[in-house]
């Protein structure tokens, strides 16, 4: 999802309950020993009074909730306006982030896709379908979440869908992933407590500029990125390959401090990384123009805008402490890019206070 699109729309769909936090689950980290042993994803834009930068991540927020330093969450707190990449407790984001995957004309995936790229698509999903009960949690069963009603929150309509949304929606239906459905991811959690707290709440991106890009993919780039995506899960249901970049690698890297843009620019877009050695020529010639594309549509170009935003809300804001909760993946730049704004930006430690 990291917006970051897929993640937080998914979550949203899902109309995720409310959950009390689990025991800490650092995906695989140690326990923080104190407050100084805590990695800070929280960026302070030096005015008066000060406003903040947060990085979030797209998993469920008990995940990662004990190991935020108590100084991001303070300054949550203590903020007045929360702003998000899109607002997810707004009806109408979530209803034009579901139209906007669909195909048009009324047309249906096995009116576009090739026969056999349709096929294996349908077979994968009908492997998913099957293996789905075995694959939740005792806690989820008991908070009413059974498998044909997560798959169908999860994958139902996939048949309209446009094929880069269902490659998308494939890499979500991962065993790790399905057992983390039904809590809100932190992002969505985040907005919900600013919404219990009377917060005032806003979003410094449109649907369209989010979705727009992904449907800007011409049709043989979708082809040749479902198929990619396909050919992984295969492998790795037959056992012949390990997922490259799952959730749980997320959570580590986010929990111990790894700041490595790479992965966490796999959460930024939701997209699977298709550049390798093991591609023809012409097919890595495809896969470096997908990613040249993301990166200058999903990262430069939008860090560019949403600098530019937050630097009017801040304008409009003065007198107001304002908190920006934005993907991880890409805090550090966005920071840069205020400052180039002139405005002063501060990385803080777990203990700044």
């Amino acid at each position: 999802m990291h917006a970051a699109l897929a993640g937080p729309l998914l979550a949203a769909l899902l109309a995720t309950a409310r959950a009390r936090p689990q025991p800490l689950d650092g995906g695989q980290c140690r326990p923080p020993g104190s407050q100084r042993d805590l990695n800070s994803f929280l960026w302070t834009i030096r005015r008066d009074p000060p406003a903040y930068l947060f990085g979030t991540i797209h998993v469920p927020y008990t995940r990662v909730w004990d190991f935020i330093p108590d100084n991001s969450k303070a300054a949550f707190q203590a903020s007045a306006r929360v702003y998000f990449e899109l607002d997810l407790t707004d009806p109408y984001t979530i209803s034009a982030l579901a139209s906007c995957q669909l195909l048009p004309h009324g047309e249906n995936l096995q009116d576009v896709l090739p026969r056999e790229l349709y096929w294996r698509l349908k077979r994968h999903l009908d492997y998913v379908k099957l293996m789905m009960p075995s694959w939740m949690t005792p806690a989820q069963r008991g908070k009413g979440l059974y498998a044909d009603y997560l798959f169908n929150a999860i994958a139902g309509n996939w048949e309209r869908k446009r094929p880069v949304w269902v490659m998308l929606m494939v890499n979500s239906l991962t065993e790790t992933d399905v057992r983390s459905r039904g809590v809100p991811v932190l992002d969505l959690y985040l907005a919900q407590q600013a919404e219990k707290m009377k917060k005032s709440t806003g979003a410094v991106e449109r649907v369209e500029e989010q979705c727009h890009p992904l449907n800007g993919l011409n049709f043989s780039q979708v082809l040749f990125a479902l198929n990619q995506t396909l050919l992984q899960h295969e492998s790795v249901r037959a056992g012949s390959l390990q997922a490259p970049y799952t959730t749980e690698d997320l959570i580590k890297h986010y929990n111990c401090g790894d700041l490595n843009a790479v992965i966490f620019n796999h959460d930024t877009s939701q997209l699977p990384n298709f550049i390798n050695t093991t591609l023809p020529p012409h097919e890595q010639v495809t896969a470096q123009e997908i990613d040249s594309y993301f990166r200058q549509e999903l990262i430069y170009k939008r860090n560019e805008r949403m600098g530019k935003r937050v630097m009017a809300l801040l304008q409009e804001n003065e007198d107001k402490i304002c908190f920006f909760a934005f993907g991880a993946g890409d805090s550090g730049r966005r920071a840069r890019a205020l400052e180039s704004g002139c405005l002063g930006v501060q990385h803080g430690t777990a203990t700044t206070s």
